[in-house]
């Protein structure tokens, strides 16, 4: 969430020391959900009674469940950067998103272990309370199935129970797998690696997009981290003019590398950005009638977006974002791609 945060509001000051939009000047009012669902409408509601004219949001895909379904009825256009569910959008033709699917995740991560022929044997752990890690799961099963790539474990825990997965190693362990995915956030992961290290268990590991922001875990020994594999549409250590600037101001603002959420972000208020200035978006539009237009906008097959995390970005009426993941390995405390 921090991330998240942080990548809006690093966008909204360029924007409004640039001359903002369409000579308008943007306010970033920034609300905690806490990832729960109620807490999230509440939050939504709070800035819709600020006068909320576009939401960048909600960080993750439970909340973002609930909140589109407000936004729908509101006709208010949402735009979030990682709300990665199957239905973190599917409320109304107003709702898109900057991150991948999850079960495009999953498809994707599996076609890559098996093309590449990381491994014999995949064990599993993942959050069976969390919608993310379901919805990466399914789509990695299914793909898996497919390309005759072998689970050999797959084992859960839950929100309330993600501190000791010993349990959870060991039935991985024992089941012979040479490769760990771990489709899940950055947090557990790290007591996961932590945890196996302790153990003895040291397979291949590959995550996914919500594992970015490993190596800035408190009281991580990010040593665990090397050569840990993930899918991440954005990297810090990219050469390119544009990604050295932003991890250059954002490194000056807030103190640390960005990671793709903060890169997502930025992304998602700059698109927001672009198409009010083609749209001729004023301050005085109400909320509804810039959503029309923002809709309308995005769904232009003319309309593409250069970002951060993909270039020649388009989106579908169903909300959904076109742009390519990036392999990625963790290399002397540092991501290096892995197609190199």
């Amino acid at each position: 969430g921090n991330a998240v945060k942080n990548g809006a509001q690093l966008a909204v000051n360029e924007i409004n020391a640039n001359g903002g939009v369409n000579g308008m000047q943007l306010e970033l009012n920034f609300q905690d959900d806490e990832h729960d669902p109620e807490k999230s409408v509440n939050a939504y509601n709070t800035l819709k009674d600020a006068g909320m004219k576009l939401l960048v949001g909600t960080v993750t895909s439970a909340p973002c469940v609930a909140v589109s379904a407000e936004a729908a009825k509101d006709n208010m256009f949402l735009l979030t950067p990682s709300g990665s569910s199957l239905d973190a959008i599917s409320a109304g033709d107003n709702c898109f998103r900057v991150c991948f699917t999850d079960p495009g995740q999953g498809k994707i991560a599996a076609d890559y272990i098996a093309d590449n022929s990381l491994a014999t044997k995949v064990g599993i752990i993942y959050d069976s309370s969390d919608v993310y890690s379901t919805g990466i799961l399914d789509g990695f099963k299914a793909e898996a199935a497919e390309k005759g790539l072998e689970i050999s474990a797959e084992e859960a825990f839950t929100a309330d129970a993600k501190t000791d997965f010993s349990v959870q190693i060991q039935k991985v362990m024992d089941s012979g797998a040479d490769l760990l995915f771990l489709p899940i956030y950055y947090t557990p992961a790290s007591l996961i690696l932590t945890q196996a290290n302790k153990m003895g268990y040291t397979p291949k590991f590959f995550g996914v997009d919500g594992m970015d922001g490993i190596l800035t875990v408190k009281n991580f020994d990010t040593k665990l981290a090397e050569n840990v594999m993930l899918l991440t549409p954005f990297t810090a250590d990219a050469t390119d003019e544009k990604t050295q600037n932003f991890v250059k101001k954002y490194k000056e603002k807030f103190g640390e590398t960005p990671n793709q959420f903060a890169a997502d972000t930025y992304d998602c208020v700059y698109a927001l950005y672009e198409a009010c200035k083609a749209k001729g978006v004023k301050a005085s539009d109400k909320a509804a009638d810039i959503c029309e237009a923002l809709t309308a906008q995005f769904t232009d097959s003319s309309f593409k977006f250069d970002g951060l995390t993909g270039t020649g970005m388009t989106w579908k009426t169903t909300g959904e974002v076109s742009k390519s993941p990036k392999g990625m390995v963790i290399k002397n405390g540092a991501y290096e791609g892995m197609d190199k």
